[in-house]
């Protein structure tokens, strides 16, 4: 299989659960499910709650595997879960991403109550979008649900899902970059003191995240009780009709930004625009790559277009709003195999968590196997100030072939970039990038780009 090491981001994460683990080999991804969680796995196959869960793309699907493959004695059984095309994590999210992810999550606890069983993590890691749907990967997640008992996983949930989702719709969008700060979730104290004082006159605001941070500094210093307390089945059910509602009722809509209607207000013509499609298309069509990333993506045009293939496309962009608008024209067209994410390709997703490894960067998540890099290195070299040689070794870490675009100085948006500043760039010249490149890459093709004064170049990186 095609770029093995991004699927591997769960494998140091899961090391907390007494549950079970993940593991690989032989590039094969396996789960060990350990003998502490026998009644809990069989409960899960054998009430049906599996099979419905997958049956409706809530959760990954696995087969049983041979246990020759057993890590520990503690081994009850191996099973194989299907592979996700690529793992991504909620600071990477979109508003709508990580609200579906939140809502399928309340419709997995609702769904396992009914078969006598309850999420006893509701972490946001826990969720991939597969086949463009949020997905549970986590098939040890589950536990056998008690009378009186309440939701074990309700404080985790409102500081993985409600509280971002909260501070993203009321204050600002780019709040969920607190949850590369706080791994475990946004404290509810500080989503607190962050949201507007009008919140506290919303019912599912005021429960949820104001009355429950007052509730855990009230209680913080006392000692832990079993469980927390009592609550009935439907009182449980009550609460997951409440946050349902509280969340349901958060929106944010993207305005345009300077990348959200970037199509509408670049220099391009009609014709060189379909030209730049067509030779994106011709390109993806020879070469075949299972893993298409596209950095700076803007709302996702040329993604679309290799993702005609059948590729696996990641779609990247620092704009929030051009990623939203992305991942809701994915969903309006039903298009399974883009992934839109956000990246600041100047300071891209860092490992994150215990010892730095529970949450995969950027670049161990590669390298792909064509990446996209259209209109972006101008924006690096100059409003950056990123040299061209820097550029070329970065690029070449993170995928083999490449499609990247010159927009030289005589381009308008070019033009528009050095207005505000001095030109310090001498080497920034199409000469100047073919030297550059050419010490990691070899140019297969470069192609004038119709009616404009840009250049397509299709680079295969050197061994």
């Amino acid at each position: 299989m095609t770029n093995q090491k991004i699927n591997s981001g769960g494998l140091s994460a899961s090391f907390r659960d007494p549950s079970g683990f993940l593991f690989s080999r032989g590039g094969v991804l396996y789960r060990q499910v350990n003998h502490a969680y026998a009644g809990e796995y069989a409960r899960l196959m054998d009430s049906g709650l599996y099979e419905r869960l997958v049956k409706a793309g809530l959760l990954i699907p696995h087969i049983e595997a041979d246990q020759v493959w057993a890590e520990s004695e503690a081994c009850f059984k191996i099973i194989q879960p299907e592979r996700v095309p690529f793992i991504s994590y909620p600071y990477e999210w979109s508003f709508g991403q990580l609200k579906d992810a939140a809502l399928a999550t309340l419709s997995i606890q609702r769904r396992s109550l009914k078969a006598g069983m309850s999420l006893k993590d509701a972490s946001a890691y826990n969720i991939q979008f597969v086949r463009g749907k949020a997905t549970l990967i986590d098939t040890l997640s589950f536990e056998t649900y008690k009378e009186g008992q309440p939701w074990v996983a309700y404080r985790q949930f409102c500081q993985h899902f409600l509280a971002p989702l909260a501070l993203m719709a009321l204050k600002d969008v780019r709040l969920n970059q607190l949850l590369r700060v706080y791994i475990d979730g946004v404290p509810l104290d500080l989503a607190s003191e962050l949201l507007p004082w009008k919140t506290r006159w919303n019912f599912g605001l005021l429960t949820h995240i104001h009355l429950h941070a007052g509730a855990q500094k009230k209680y913080s210093g006392e000692a832990v009780k079993s469980r927390g307390g009592s609550m009935s089945r439907q009182a449980m059910v009550g609460l997951i009709e409440s946050l349902e509602s509280t969340i349901q009722k958060l929106d944010w809509t993207p305005r345009g930004t300077e990348w959200g209607n970037y199509y509408d207000i670049t220099n391009y013509s009609d014709a060189a625009f379909e030209h730049k499609k067509e030779l994106v298309g011709e390109w993806t069509k020879r070469l075949h790559p299972v893993l298409v990333w596209d950095l700076g993506a803007n709302n996702g045009v040329f993604s679309r277009v290799a993702g005609e293939t059948g590729a696996h496309v990641v779609s990247f962009d620092i704009d929030p709003a051009a990623v939203e608008q992305n991942y809701r024209q994915m969903k309006s067209d039903k298009i399974e195999n883009i992934l839109p994410l956000l990246l600041d390709l100047t300071n891209p997703s860092p490992a994150i968590g215990w010892a730095n490894r529970e949450r995969d960067s950027f670049g161990a998540r590669g390298p792909a196997d064509m990446v996209l890099a259209l209109a972006v290195i101008h924006h690096l070299a100059i409003s950056n100030n990123v040299p061209l040689p820097q550029l070329a070794g970065f690029f070449a870490e993170t995928g083999k072939w490449h499609v990247i675009e010159f927009v030289p100085k005589s381009d308008s948006q070019v033009k528009k970039l050095l207005t505000s500043r001095e030109d310090i760039f001498p080497d920034y010249t199409r000469d100047g990038f073919e030297s550059a490149f050419k010490e990691k890459f070899n140019i297969n093709s470069a192609r004038d780009v119709r009616d404009s004064d840009r250049v397509l170049y299709l680079l295969e990186r050197k061994q």
